[in-house]
Order: structure tokens, then C-alpha cells, then sequence
């Protein structure tokens, strides 16, 4: 096991792993930009080195400040956690070639998985189900391009193979619009991406979004942890994720499960990953991979009781995967609900001070957030002041459980969207289970204030 390991990130996720370590009786050190100096996770640690100032690009996204503060501290891994440089295959590249253990995949495992072309030729070779569209790489030819949209199928989407986050991607309804709109897409994704390549898949109407946990150590040992529902979105970006997903036949999900694991295998990926995918009409197809630790890993936690984060750190300090597919198994529902700093309706950011922090407790609740009464939310991040997470025997329970925990919660000072998720958590279409990605959007436009 290591020694020390340098926390490559900030926010609830900087906390999380710094839990973690202490956990394994490992030192963290981390870092920080000048906005987040007063962050929970600083005052904590025992070592702490400032990175540079509030701007992403020259604090959380500069690598030869991470590297150096690894260097200067030795430190021996570095740990990226979600975002930021997390699904960078050259940063992880040159943390190794640093003499530094990067906690996730391979480089090149990041540069399959990180490229969506490249992901979907990968997965289409090791049987996983994919969305119907192009093979690879759109050319440039317009009768080309108009010829694989016929044989596709109105309406597509193109796509940024180099994208993600919910952007680079635009939905296209007829033939007069379609190569303009590739051409509008490849310039969005040169300049956002540094990659002009785009693709196309049939764009599936009512779709939910689910997706699958793995877990995999550098001897070709892999499981996975089950599924999460993920459709409660907007602007395609989660709001609420829940495990297991309502609906699903759990010998479908042990289908796909089983070829996600094939496929990690097949490429010899390394530590946490998530395969997402959209589901309609009792069929999954695969969009792309996530190399690394998710936001709502804590439900997946919560219904196996495996601490998804400790095991990324154990694999990638060598050590094999302490358990086997035969002895994880699903217990009771879980539902998460993430806790931003934003109108509840508009979902306009609200920085500013917190006067008053409360979060809840009580059996099957968990609050992942680092921030406290008196905490500045600065202005220069992802909204996201934390995550409610609930566990309960079945559904319901877990959802009478958020009932009560948002009921429990107070954020003063600032705006956030505990109303919103008050409302959800009582809404008959949600109550009910299996809603598509669409459904918060409409609901949204319909409760607009």
C-alpha cells in the first residue's frame, strides 16, 4: 500500500478520497486553488500545498503544478478524482513517466475508452450492445454523410468524439438540416475538444439512462456492482441517480453486466469504471465509458457495500480485487440527490456565503459535501455543493427516507435546488420509477417560475 497520495482535485470528491485513505491508514496530501483555501478537506489535512490561483486552467487543470506538488511532497500516486484532468490521457501519461502511480486506467486504456469512435469500435468487438449509426469518424463527403443518415434512420445525433459533459452533440429531424449541423458540430468540437471528429447514431426518442459499475486490478480479475438509473437529467446533466434501476429484469442487466466486464477484460482496463448506456424498449445500447470514479458511486455503495474508492487505491497499488462477481450481491434501493449551489428552477449558479448549514441524519442517510456554516462558494467551479444519499430496504423506503432527509436539510445564504428535489421526491411520474431523459426537462418547462 502507499504511503502518501496527492488528491488531485477539490470539492465533496477531495473529502471523499481524503476519507478514504485515512481509512487504509494512508496520507493524503492536498491541493488546493487560491478560492478553496478555506475548503473542509484543507483544514484537515495534514499536508496541504496551494496550487495556483482560483482559474481552473492554472490550478486544477495545470499539470506541472500537480506533478511538482507531488515531487515536493513525495508523494507516491495521485489520485484525480472526477473532472478536471480525471480522463486526461496525457496527464496520466505523465504522471507515470513522473515515477508516479496514477490512481485509474492505463493511458492508453483512457485514450480507447476517452475517444467515443474508438470506445464504440472497441465495445462493438467485445459484444456490448451499441446504438445504431456510423462505424467510425463522419467523412467529409455530404452524399456520404446523407447516405449513413438514410440507412440510420430520422431523427440522428451527431456527436463530438471527443466530447462529453453533455456538450458537442446536436439532434437533427430532416435531411435538409444535417450537413450544416455537422458542420456546426465539428467546429464546436475543434474549439471546445481540440478534436473536430463527430459521428452519428440514431437519436432514440424516450431513452432512460442507465448505467453500469465495474471494477477491474491489473490481473485481468473484473465485476460489476449492478446498475444505477441515471434519467432524472437536464441539459444532460444528472440531477438524481438511484440503484437498482425500477423496471429492469435483472437477467438483462447480468447480460450486459457480464459483457461490460468481457469488455474490460478484452482491453485490460485497470480500477473504476462506468459503462453508460441508454435503454429503450427492453434493449441497452452503449453511448461511452467513464474511466474513472462517478459523482454517484455512493448508491452503488450503498446497495453492495463495497467502498469503491479504497478498492480503486488497492488495485492501483497492485493489490487484487479482495472479492469475486459470485459475492457481490444487491441489497435494498439507494437514491442520491445532488445538492448545487443554483435557482432551484432556473438553474442559474448561486455563489456566495453559507450563513446556515444543517444536513440530515438518520438510519440509511449519508451526506457527502464539504462545505459548512460560514463556507464562501466560489464563483469559479461546477455548482455541486454536495450529495444526499439514501439507502433503504426497497423503494420506497429509500424514497420516505429522502423525504425526510431534504425535509431535514438547511442551506442558508445561498440559492440551491432543495426545493426542486422536494418536489421530485413526491412527484407520482418519479414515485412511480422509470422515467425517461427527457422527463425532468418537460417537468421543468411545465413548473416554470
Amino acid at each position: 500500500m502507499f504511503k502518501k497520495i496527492l488528491v488531485a482535485n477539490r470539492g465533496e470528491i477531495a473529502l471523499r478520497i481524503q476519507r478514504a485513505c485515512r481509512e487504509l491508514g494512508v496520507q493524503a496530501v492536498m491541493v488546493y486553488s487560491e478560492a478553496d483555501r478555506d475548503a473542509k478537506y484543507v483544514k484537515l489535512a495534514e499536508e496541504a500545498v496551494c496550487i495556483g490561483p482560483a482559474s481552473s486552467a492554472l490550478s486544477y487543470l495545470n499539470m506541472p503544478a500537480i506533478i511538482s506538488a507531488a515531487e515536493v511532497t513525495d508523494a507516491e500516486a495521485i489520485h484525480p478524482g472526477y473532472g478536471f484532468l480525471s480522463e486526461n490521457a496525457d496527464f496520466a501519461e505523465r504522471v507515470e513517466r513522473s515515477g508516479f502511480q496514477f490512481i485509474g486506467p492505463t493511458p492508453e486504456s483512457i485514450r480507447i475508452m476517452g475517444d467515443k469512435v474508438s470506445a464504440k469500435q472497441a465495445m462493438i468487438k467485445a459484444g456490448v450492445p451499441c446504438v445504431p449509426g456510423s462505424e467510425g469518424e463522419l467523412p467529409d463527403d455530404p452524399v456520404q454523410i446523407k447516405r449513413i443518415a438514410r440507412s440510420v434512420g430520422y431523427p440522428v445525433i451527431i456527436k463530438a468524439a471527443g466530447g462529453g459533459g453533455g456538450r458537442g452533440m446536436r439532434v437533427v429531424h430532416t435531411e435538409a438540416a444535417l450537413v450544416n449541423a455537422v458542420t456546426m458540430t465539428k467546429a464546436e468540437a475543434g474549439a471546445a475538444f481540440g478534436n473536430p471528429a463527430v459521428y452519428m447514431e440514431k437519436f432514440l426518442q424516450n431513452p432512460r439512462h442507465i448505467e453500469i459499475q465495474i471494477l477491474a486490478d491489473k490481473y485481468k480479475n473484473a465485476v460489476y456492482l449492478g446498475e444505477r438509473d441515471c434519467s432524472m437529467q437536464r441539459r444532460h446533466q444528472k440531477v438524481i441517480e438511484e440503484a437498482p434501476a425500477p423496471g429492469i429484469p435483472r437477467k438483462l442487466i447480468e447480460r450486459v453486466g457480464e459483457r461490460c466486464v468481457a469488455a474490460c477484460k478484452r482491453i485490460g482496463y485497470r480500477g473504476a469504471g462506468t459503462f453508460e448506456f441508454l435503454y429503450e424498449d427492453g434493449e441497452f445500447y452503449f453511448i461511452e465509458m467513464n474511466t474513472r470514479v462517478q459523482v454517484e458511486h455512493p448508491v452503488t455503495e450503498f446497495t453492495t457495500g463495497i467502498d469503491i474508492v479504497k478498492t480503486q487505491i488497492m488495485v492501483a497499488a497492485g493489490e487484487k480485487l479482495p472479492f469475486t462477481q459470485r459475492q457481490i450481491q444487491i441489497r435494498g434501493h439507494a437514491i442520491e440527490c445532488r445538492l448545487n449551489a443554483e435557482d432551484a428552477y432556473k438553474c442559474t449558479p448561486s455563489p456566495g456565503r453559507i450563513t446556515m448549514w444543517h444536513p440530515p441524519g438518520g438510519p440509511g442517510v449519508r451526506v457527502d459535501s464539504h462545505v459548512y456554516t460560514n463556507y464562501f462558494v466560489p464563483p469559479n467551479y461546477d455548482s455541486m455543493i454536495g450529495k444526499i444519499i439514501v439507502h433503504g430496504d426497497t423503494r420506497e423506503q429509500a424514497l420516505a427516507r429522502m423525504r425526510t432527509a431534504l425535509g431535514e436539510t438547511v442551506v442558508e445564504g445561498i440559492n440551491t435546488n432543495l426545493p426542486l428535489h422536494r418536489e421530485l421526491m413526491v412527484d407520482a411520474k418519479f414515485m412511480e420509477g422509470g422515467t425517461n431523459i427527457h422527463y425532468l426537462e418537460g417537468w421543468l418547462a411545465n413548473h416554470a417560475r
